[in-house]
């Protein structure tokens, strides 16, 4: 039985899949986020990275009877071992938030943690399809984009915030106003992923619906306040995390389809854009073998919509400068 040593014991996974690496794979959204992609049959490899606790999750996981071969690995010094021949890295690394914290009290202490995953990127995976969902989003994909500059590796196709929650969200909370099934709902949401940046496009829904004004005004406001919904229900035991780990799971399978080349993948996503004169924001794109192949234009805005763009970017732009001038320092 010489060499039968776990290390050395590998099930052979199914069809050759994709390299996926989780960065803060042990905390409250990376460890439901490696068990749904551990369950993924395009993911033959999972890296799970954090600065703790990673041993114990790799275990854990590493037991499923799924394809995806896991490795763990565990602080700074691994980081470079956990990155290298990536083909998709997903970072929900970072703290939480807590009761009475916006996602811009998270900024100081998660722009540093994005800083210093990107920098690993850069160096040992500069081509992976990057998917950013530590918040705040507005300001850490800006970052994560400084530092792939300053690197020579930046590649606007590459580089996503996760905005996914908040049409999840919106699929979900206008599918009950309406008593639909929420699969059958499509709510394109732009803008970014914090408060009045968040701007559902109700007027778009498919299937089409009209809505009256206190239906909008309703749903907006509570697709834009989900987070804090779930941030004071928890009561001090932290933010979304599984329904989280849902929609970064469903994003990141599409950018694998998008690297498979699969056709007509659209998703809504906080990327490089030209579609308003900021130079981030969130609208649906169509994802490829490159990572966005195509930015779609935000189509037709009612009036509600229209005045809700216009505050949406006046809080956009403070946040996006913020990121850059993180970097900048």
């Amino acid at each position: 039985m010489e060499g039968l040593s776990a290390a050395n014991c590998r099930a052979k996974g199914g069809s050759p899949g994709f390299k996926v690496a989780i960065l803060g794979a042990a905390g409250g959204i990376g460890q439901p986020l490696a068990m749904l992609m551990k369950m993924n049959p395009l993911v033959s490899v999972l890296h799970l990275y954090d600065v703790a606790n990673t041993p114990g999750v790799t275990a854990d996981i590493s037991h499923m009877d799924t394809g995806a071969v896991v490795r763990g690995f565990l602080g700074p010094q691994q980081l470079e071992d956990a990155l290298t021949g990536m083909d998709l890295v997903v970072i929900p690394a970072g703290v939480p938030r807590k009761p009475g914290m916006t996602r811009d009290d998270l900024f100081n202490i998660n722009a540093g943690i994005v800083k210093t995953l990107c920098e690993g990127i850069a160096k040992c995976c500069p081509k992976a399809i990057v998917n950013i969902i530590s918040n705040p989003v507005n300001s850490t994909v800006p970052i994560a984009a400084e530092v792939f500059k300053m690197a020579g590796t930046f590649d606007p196709r590459r580089l996503l915030g996760v905005t996914m929650l908040d049409v999840v969200r919106a699929n979900t909370f206008v599918a009950e106003v309406l008593g639909l099934d929420p699969r059958e709902v499509d709510v394109p949401v732009v803008g970014g992923h914090a408060g009045v940046t968040i701007l559902p496009l109700l007027s778009q829904i498919k299937p089409p619906r009209s809505f009256t004004p206190a239906e909008t005004e309703y749903l907006t406001s509570r697709i834009q306040n989900g987070g804090t919904e779930v941030v004071e229900a928890k009561a001090g035991a932290g933010s979304a995390t599984l329904s989280m780990a849902y929609a970064a799971v469903k994003f990141a399978d599409a950018c694998l389809h998008g690297l498979r080349g699969d056709a007509a993948i659209i998703q809504c996503a906080f990327v490089f854009s030209q579609v308003t004169e900021l130079p981030f924001f969130a609208s649906k794109v169509r994802l490829g073998r490159s990572g966005v192949e195509e930015i779609f234009p935000l189509g037709p805005l009612n009036e509600y919509e229209r005045t809700g763009l216009e505050k949406a970017k006046k809080e956009l732009a403070t946040s996006i400068q913020k990121g850059v001038g993180f970097v900048k320092k």
